[in-house]
């Protein structure tokens, strides 16, 4: 199944576009699925029919479902209290009612996330479109399970056999019980299923799509999220410029000013970018007719897979170059720390802990340079680790 998760700044279209491309799909034969999380239904507007947590068909081979935040918070915390109820007993804590949980700052996503997991597993569809949030709500998404799983393994190591061992000596020595195997065993389930959300993300047949105006703003918000993207090693397909205006303008029209700044911004995208081009209709796009005349694009099946590939350079220089693509990185404002066998990474507001590659590991760092959008990062080989004859 390919999917495409699609973002852009706030106030782009970015839903009227995953709707329409998500019924050019479906006109073309392919059995698609729509997802969307914005609590105002504006998904449903677009499409002229009302979604919700049920699967709605909004016509054949089209299928629309926005998942219930609330109801997975209720019942993700009540399966919580259930498994830390020896915990909970300890400290006296009483529990809460279904009745009285509200959903908490971030339930939409986490929610989001369960939806686009699950409809990746059931492989009920052929094509898979997700309206997410607007970019830096987006950016943080895609990151949560790569991140939650890195502090699961921090906090809760699955190599416990050592402290299974000396549980019950520590507990009598601090006076109190160790965690539970439960809550171990709770930590395994919550990493599989993180694992499988992050490999849907990742997976080869996944692209993000941008949506924005040409125009200042809009070139903005793409130069910062499509480094945020890079940084994830999430490749880009398309970038979708929406709205854009007719080029028969009158001279005299108010509308000169405008247009000039898109044909700037067309052209400087059009130069780093897959550029495809959505014309304005003039009124906000409502109903399947309207999202049909944007004629969007549907899916790219050349769009190219995002590597960091490293370079043997050991016979001519002596070391092994790993190359990040950065794409409007700026140099002042990289770092780069190396923590054990990670390296942290930080490009602008954007920061990433990454695990080295296995020969990396038995490399300490010697250097980096920021060239052409591609950081390089030099790793020479430790004598002291590195194997004799190498």
């Amino acid at each position: 199944m390919r999917t495409i998760l699609i973002t852009g700044p706030g106030g782009s279209g970015r839903t009227t576009v995953a709707a329409a491309t998500a019924l050019a799909a479906a006109r073309q034969g392919t059995r698609t699925l729509l997802l969307g999380a914005d609590r105002d239904d504006t998904l449903g507007a677009a499409l002229g029919v009302r979604t919700g947590p049920e699967p709605v068909t909004v016509e054949p081979g089209l299928t629309a479902r926005r998942p219930d935040p609330a109801q997975g918070f209720r019942d993700g915390l009540a399966a919580l209290q259930d498994r830390a109820a020896s915990a909970l007993d300890l400290l006296g804590a009483s529990r809460l009612d279904p009745e009285e949980l509200t959903p908490l700052p971030g339930a939409d996503e986490l929610a989001l996330l369960r939806a686009l997991r699950d409809a990746a597993l059931a492989e009920a569809h052929d094509l898979l479109v997700v309206d997410l949030p607007p970019a830096p709500r987006a950016l943080a998404l895609l990151a949560l399970p790569e991140e939650l799983r890195r502090y699961l393994r921090r906090l809760l190591p699955p190599e416990r056999q050592a402290a299974r061992a000396l549980r019950p000596v520590l507990g009598r020595l601090a006076g109190v019980p160790m965690p539970a195997e439960a809550l171990y065993e709770a930590a395994a389930r919550w990493d599989l299923e993180l694992a499988a959300t992050e490999a849907v993300v990742a997976d080869r047949n996944t692209v993000v799509r941008l949506v924005a105006e040409p125009g200042p703003a809009g070139a903005d918000a793409v130069r910062s999220t499509g480094l945020g993207l890079a940084l994830r090693g999430l490749r880009t397909d398309l970038l979708v410029a929406n709205r854009v205006l007719p080029e028969e303008v009158p001279a005299d029209s108010w509308l000169g000013g405008p247009l000039a700044q898109q044909r700037k911004t067309l052209e400087e995208w059009q130069g780093a970018y897959d550029v495809r081009t959505v014309a304005h209709l003039g009124r906000d796009p409502r109903g399947t007719d309207d999202l049909a005349a944007l004629d969007v694009p549907v899916v790219d099946p050349d769009a190219a897979p995002a590597e960091w590939p490293v370079a043997d350079r050991l016979a001519e220089d002596g070391v092994l170059v790993w190359h990040i693509p950065l794409p409007g990185a700026v140099r002042e404002e990289l770092d780069l720390v190396r923590r054990g066998d990670e390296l942290v990474v930080t490009a602008g507001p954007f920061r990433r802990i990454v695990p080295l590659p296995s020969a990396l590991r038995r490399c300490t760092v010697d250097g980096a340079a920021l060239r052409e959008g591609t950081l390089a990062v030099r790793f020479a080989p430790d004598p002291w680790l590195w194997p004799r004859g190498h």
